[in-house]
């Protein structure tokens, strides 16, 4: 049978004539309502002056090198003020589909910049795999009921695909920004005794360079629809207009350990299979990963739809076997081989000695 469309009507009417029924209205969604407190635009952009007039500079960290990158930079401008206090590092625990440890070193990443305060949030319920099935759910129960208003045969309704994009970053909102805004709610509660709403800095890693969308972001703006009469949130970008070399050089005056899946070839962290991902890293990633792309393939029969718009993962999984075939399993890269292609082997060497004696210095301290 032929996928029906809302759009098609019967060519042949026959007995008595009926009017279709018509479709249920809409509820107007009504606009969210911003406390008047809430101001329009920052007051500053100025750095020092953004961590001076924070109650409480948020470093948001998924353990990636833009966002260790932007802990470094941050770090430094709040020590060199007298403000470290305020730096809180939080990172938001995607469970089993980001790369092992990756919530681990987002820890010892803050802990060796001199962070004392690291925070994890995680969405309640269930993963993002579950998430896509639940949605699928929701999206087929409403395009049936949609096709049943509209007198189509609901079993041959063509279900929109549950799975994030671009266009739909829904699993960013649910897995990511929402818990988070529940760690804004208890720093806004325990200065609650400043009788008036507490000022949060929000530092996140995203960089023009990444994306035309991303690109278009302000560096600094006042968060509206995370704020309240209890809490003004604005939103800096403090690498925003960083190169990718710009980055790692941050990296390696700092010491602090990237994760080695950047040494392994990958471009992007968190997510293994993160959707916006290109091609090589979600193939690599299966090469790395290959029962978590496993699950992504069932998932993707599940729900009828490809894991990337024009490229399933049983595709990915049949071009990553293929290179197995052809060059062998993945060999472990020496350390440090994603920063030397950016700052040189010198550099990359003197990192990496720094790097291990902030880890050295750390265990010394532990023990005595």
């Amino acid at each position: 049978m032929q996928t029906a469309t809302l759009f098609d009507l019967p060519a042949i009417q026959t007995g008595p004539q009926r009017a279709p029924a018509a479709a249920p209205a809409k509820k107007a969604r009504r606009p969210r309502k911003v406390h008047a407190s809430v101001p329009l635009k920052p007051s500053t952009t100025v750095p020092d002056e953004l961590i001076a007039e924070a109650d409480w500079v948020v470093v948001n960290s998924s353990g990636g090198k833009d966002s260790q990158a932007m802990l470094s930079y941050v770090v430094r401008r709040a020590k060199a003020l007298g403000m470290l206090d305020k730096v809180v590092v939080v990172h938001a625990d995607l469970g089993d589909i980001e790369w092992v440890g990756t919530k681990a070193l987002a820890e010892e990443q803050a802990r060796l910049a001199g962070v004392r305060r690291f925070e994890v949030v995680k969405a309640k319920g269930a993963d993002l795999l579950g998430r896509v099935l639940i949605r699928f759910g929701k999206l087929k129960a409403k395009a049936e009921r949609e096709a049943i208003e509209a007198g189509l045969d609901s079993a041959a309704v063509k279900v929109p695909p549950a799975w994030p994009s671009s266009s739909a970053r829904w699993c960013t909102s649910d897995v990511k920004r929402g818990p988070i805004w529940t760690l804004f709610t208890k720093l806004a509660a325990e200065l609650s005794h400043l009788g008036r709403p507490v000022r949060i800095l929000n530092c996140m890693g995203q960089r023009a360079a990444e994306s035309a969308p991303r690109a278009k972001l302000a560096e600094v703006e006042i968060d509206r629809s995370a704020s309240n009469g209890k809490r003004h949130v604005t939103v800096w970008r403090p690498i925003h207009g960083w190169s990718d070399a710009e980055v790692w050089r941050e990296i390696a005056r700092s010491g602090l350990p990237y994760h080695e899946a950047y040494d392994w070839g990958m471009r992007r962290l968190s997510c293994s299979f993160c959707v916006l991902g290109c091609e090589a890293d979600v193939v690599l990633a299966a090469r790395l990963r290959p029962d978590k792309a496993a699950e992504y393939a069932d998932m993707e029969v599940q729900v009828g739809a490809d894991f990337k718009h024009g490229l399933s993962m049983a595709e990915i999984i049949r071009r990553a076997a293929e290179l197995e075939k052809e060059f062998g399993p993945v060999q472990r890269p020496p350390a440090g081989t994603a920063m030397a292609g950016f700052v040189g082997k010198s550099t990359t060497a003197m990192y990496l000695g720094r790097r291990d004696l902030l880890r050295l210095r750390e265990r010394l301290t532990l023990a005595s």
